[in-house]
């Protein structure tokens, strides 16, 4: 992908961020607990925190967590939601934190946004030693039948790259490594899957599914298109036509630690 149309993407959330606070899941906390253990300490970093989906799973958790996100919009909603949280603007390749502050920094849905070369050196340098740096995403398990189903029918625009588990453990195999020398302030990643799910409608998960970069830069008609095709798809399936379902989930984590 060119650096530009990254940037498109990176950049769309804000557009949504009421509807991405309202319809994006949570995150396995087995997944959290596991992406934090042998961190020195509790103090966490959530970078890339969004609207506060990871934040509010680590508070439960009994972390000290400060948030950092770049998109004014999003920020304003994690503000909203966690009004005692320490909650920063500014980006993984600019993190407004001192040397050796934290003993963890975790990203949900996130890290795939970062410049590794320039954030991968500046994660560093805010991790304690032996800190834990660690990136979670929710994936849908095309494992089961009808949610592999709604993989081919809504396109990659709705269900991309690192959004199915076999596409994530490809998609993210080296992604904490940067491509400089900084690799080595890292030990090597290690890659783990927690079940999880989310309880949904089939209005509301098209909703969530609105909610993907590759669908909110998307063209109107073709955007209203796609999710026409995602609506009949859910109507005609019997495990998602009437009512309430759960969305089968894993929140998969990749984790390395600061040499």
């Amino acid at each position: 992908m060119r650096q530009d149309e990254q940037s498109v993407l990176a950049s769309s959330f804000g557009t949504a961020a009421a509807a991405y606070a309202e319809h994006r899941p949570d995150y396995a906390q087995a997944a959290v607990r596991w992406a934090l253990d042998g961190a020195p300490g509790v103090r966490v970093l959530d970078l890339g925190a969004g609207t506060g989906k990871l934040t509010a799973t680590l508070l439960g958790l009994g972390a000290e967590v400060v948030a950092v996100e770049p998109d004014s919009a999003m920020l304003a909603e994690l503000r909203h939601a966690l009004p005692g949280v320490r909650a920063l603007s500014g980006s993984a390749e600019s993190i407004p934190l001192p040397d050796a502050s934290v003993d963890a920094v975790l990203a949900g849905n996130a890290m795939h946004w970062f410049d590794m070369d320039v954030a991968g050196p500046e994660i560093a340098r805010v991790l304690a030693p032996a800190g834990v740096l660690a990136g979670l995403w929710n994936v849908m398990d095309d494992g089961v039948d009808w949610v592999a189903g709604l993989a081919q029918v809504s396109g990659s625009a709705a269900i991309g790259p690192r959004d199915t588990p076999v596409s994530w453990r490809a998609e993210t195999a080296e992604m904490h490594l940067p491509k400089s020398g900084a690799a080595a302030r890292f030990g090597s990643p290690e890659q783990a899957e927690f079940a999880h799910g989310q309880i949904r409608t089939a209005d509301s998960l098209v909703a969530t599914l609105a909610t993907r970069a590759g669908m909110l830069v998307m063209p109107e008609q073709q955007q209203q298109a796609t999710l026409g095709r995602i609506r009949d798809f859910l109507a005609g399936r019997p495990e998602t036509t009437h009512g309430e379902f759960t969305l089968p989930m894993l929140t998969c984590v990749l984790r390395v630690r600061r040499l």
